[in-house]
C-alpha cells in the first residue's frame, strides 16, 4: 500500500541572533533525521518532551516553515517542492487541529464563517453553499446547524474543540495534525473528543499525525508511536507493545514520569 505522508531524513536549524559581535550565530537543531510514514486511515503518535523537535514536525508537515534537509511527501508530492498554486491545492488533503480552542477560534467570526474558512481559502464555492458544508462538518462533529450563527464565547472548551475539529473536516482531508489535541481540556472533556476522533477516522477514513506528550492519549488513539529525542525518533512501535516493553532509556523515563493515582498512600 502506498503510503499517505512519508518523511524521509528531516533537518531543521534555526540560527538565533548572535551573542558577540564577532562571533557565529547559534544554530538551535530542532530535527537532525526524521523519518517515517503513515499509510492511510492510520494514526501516528509524535511523543516526546517539550524542545524535543514534535511542533517542528507538524509545522514541516504542514508546510508552514521550510526543512533544512530531507522531504516531506503527502501522496506522493513533496510538499516543499511545489508551486505556490499546487501547495494550495495540496493543502485540501492536510488540516489541523491546534491545542487552544479558545485562541484558534476568531471570537468575532460566527462558527459558520470559521468552519467555512477553509473553503473559503482554498476552493470557489458560493456562500449558500460555504454554510451548507459548515452545517454539515458541525453535525458529523456532533453539534447542530443551529449553532453556525454562535460565536465561539457561547461554547464550552469541549464544544470549541469540535467546532476546530468541524473547520479541519471540512475540505475532507486525508490526513489531519492534531497538535496537543486535548491537552487544555478537563479529563472529562479529553475522553470525549479523543472518542470523537475516533468515529470521524471510522467514518471518513481521515489518517492521524497526532503530536502529544501524554502517553495515555497515544494510546487510546493511535496505532504507532514515534518517541523523539533531541530532533531524533529513538524508537517506534504499536503504542501497547512499545509502553510496555520500552528499549530505550528515554523511552523508559517518559513513563517512570507518568503520574500513578495511589490512593492508598494519599489516605494514610
Amino acid at each position: 500500500m502506498t503510503a499517505l505522508l512519508e518523511v524521509t531524513d528531516l533537518v531543521r536549524h534555526y540560527q538565533l541572533p548572535r551573542e558577540r559581535l564577532f562571533g557565529p550565530p547559534p544554530t538551535v537543531k530542532a530535527l537532525n533525521g526524521v523519518s517515517f510514514s503513515l499509510q492511510p486511515g492510520r494514526s501516528m503518535g509524535i511523543v516526546g518532551e517539550s524542545g524535543s523537535g514534535k511542533s517542528t514536525i507538524a509545522r514541516l508537515v504542514m508546510a508552514l516553515d521550510t526543512p533544512t534537509a530531507g522531504t516531506v511527501k503527502l501522496l506522493g508530492r513533496d510538499l516543499h517542492a511545489l508551486s505556490a498554486d499546487a501547495l494550495r491545492a495540496a493543502r485540501r488533503d492536510v488540516q489541523m487541529v491546534f491545542q487552544d480552542p479558545y485562541g484558534s477560534l476568531d471570537p468575532r467570526q460566527t462558527v459558520a464563517r470559521i468552519v467555512a474558512e477553509p473553503l473559503e481559502a482554498l476552493a470557489r464555492t458560493s456562500r449558500a453553499e460555504q454554510r451548507e458544508r459548515a452545517g454539515e462538518s458541525l453535525a458529523a462533529v456532533g453539534l447542530r446547524s443551529g449553532d453556525l450563527d454562535k460565536y465561539p464565547h457561547e461554547f464550552s472548551g469541549g464544544q470549541r474543540q469540535r467546532i476546530a475539529i468541524a473547520r479541519a473536516l471540512i475540505t475532507r482531508p486525508k490526513l489531519i495534525v492534531a497538535d496537543e489535541p486535548v491537552s487544555a481540556l478537563d479529563v472529562s472533556v479529553q475522553a470525549q473528543v479523543l472518542n470523537l476522533m475516533q468515529e470521524l477516522q471510522q467514518k471518513f477514513g481521515v489518517s492521524y499525525l497526532l503530536i502529544s506528550h501524554d502517553l495515555a492519549v497515544v494510546n487510546h488513539l493511535c496505532d504507532e508511536v514515534c518517541v523523539l529525542h533531541r530532533g531524533l525518533v529513538v524508537e517506534r512501535g504499536a503504542p501497547q507493545h512499545l509502553f510496555a516493553h520500552a528499549e530505550h532509556p528515554y523511552t523508559q523515563a517518559l513513563l517512570a514520569a507518568v503520574p500513578r493515582a495511589e490512593p492508598a498512600a494519599a489516605l494514610s
